[in-house]
C-alpha cells in the first residue's frame, strides 16, 4: 500500500469529517460505547475549523489519491496536543496511522516543543500499544461525565463570563497549576462565549474555556472546580474530562446525577509537571 502525507487543506473536511464519523463510529460501537460524533455533519463542521484554523497543523494521509487519514496538531500552547487522529476503518491496520502519529511528532520536534499530550481511548489497546512504542508515557486516567446541567452554586464562589481584562490572571492561574499558559486556547473561547470564570473572595481561582469535550479547566481548589461544571449551562460534546483520581469532584458529579461515558488515558512525552491544583483536560490534553 502506498501512503502519501499532505498538509491538509479547508477544502478535504467533507473528506476528513467522514472519516472521522465512521472512525469513532466503528471503534466505539464496537466496544459498545456510543461514538464521539453523533453525526458526519457534526465531525466535519470539527474538520473544517481544524483545517482552517492558523493554531492547528494539519496533515492528511492519501492511498491511491484518495484521502485515507488524517491527524491535527494544536500548536496553540508551548506543550502540543495530538488529534482527533482517524484513519477510514475499511484500511485500518496498514500502517496509516502510525505514518501520521509519526508526522505530527517530527512537526513537534521541528517546531521544539518541549512536550506533546494527547488522551486516548481506555478501552482501544491498539492505539494505546501504538501510543506507547512512539514514547508516550502514561499519566492520568480520565472519566468522561454526561448528563443534565446542574444548575448548582456553591456559596462565595461566583462564576461569570470571561473577559479580555481576565486573560492575564487566568493565564498566570494556568502556569500555577500546570507550568505554562494556554493563553491562544482561552482567547479562542472569549471570542465564542465560551469561556466562564469563577471569583473567591474577591480574586479569580479558577477559569474554563467550556466544560465540554474540547474545553479544559483550571482552579486552585476542588471548589473552584465544582462551582464551574455546577454552572455551566452544558456539557459539551461526549461530556466533560475529569481525572479519576479526583476523588472529591469525581464523587460530587456522580451524586449530582452525572454519568459515566467512558474512560481515556492521558498520554505525554517531553516535559510533564504534575498538576498543582485542580484541573479537567480537553480532549486533546
Amino acid at each position: 500500500m502506498s501512503i502519501v502525507l499532505r498538509p491538509g487543506i479547508p477544502a478535504d473536511a467533507s473528506a476528513c469529517g467522514l472519516i472521522c464519523y465512521e472512525a469513532f463510529r466503528s471503534v466505539c460501537t464496537a466496544h459498545n460505547f456510543p461514538p464521539d460524533f453523533p453525526s458526519p455533519e457534526v465531525a466535519t463542521e470539527t474538520m473544517s475549523m481544524l483545517l482552517s484554523h492558523p493554531g492547528f497543523y494539519s496533515v492528511v494521509a492519501e492511498v491511491d489519491g484518495r484521502i485515507a487519514g488524517s491527524n491535527f496538531l494544536d500548536e496553540r500552547a508551548s506543550i502540543a496536543g495530538v488529534g482527533p487522529i482517524t484513519v477510514d476503518p475499511t484500511i485500518q491496520n496498514h500502517g496509516i496511522g502510525g505514518r501520521l502519529m509519526q508526522d505530527v511528532i517530527a512537526r513537534a520536534s521541528q517546531r521544539q516543543a518541549p512536550g506533546v499530550r494527547l488522551l486516548q481511548a481506555g478501552f482501544h489497546n491498539r492505539s494505546l500499544c501504538l501510543y506507547t512504542k512512539l514514547g508516550f508515557y502514561t499519566r492520568e486516567t480520565v472519566s468522561i461525565l454526561q448528563g443534565k446541567p446542574l444548575g448548582q452554586t456553591l456559596p462565595g464562589h461566583d462564576v461569570r463570563a470571561v473577559t479580555a481584562g481576565d486573560v492575564a490572571a487566568c493565564n498566570a492561574l494556568c502556569r500555577q497549576v500546570h507550568g505554562f499558559d494556554r493563553d491562544v486556547e482561552l482567547r479562542d473561547a472569549i471570542g465564542q462565549k465560551a469561556a466562564a470564570l469563577v471569583e473567591h473572595r474577591g480574586r479569580i481561582t479558577g477559569y474554563t474555556t467550556g466544560v465540554a469535550f474540547f474545553g479544559h479547566s483550571v482552579a486552585e481548589t476542588n471548589e473552584g472546580l465544582m462551582a464551574l461544571i455546577g454552572a455551566s449551562p452544558a456539557f459539551g460534546g461526549p461530556g466533560l474530562l475529569l481525572p479519576t483520581r479526583n476523588y472529591e469532584v469525581f464523587k460530587w458529579c456522580l451524586d449530582a446525577g452525572l454519568k459515566l461515558v467512558y474512560q481515556m488515558t492521558l498520554m505525554t512525552t517531553g516535559l510533564y509537571d504534575e498538576p498543582k491544583g485542580a484541573y479537567m483536560p480537553s480532549v486533546l490534553f
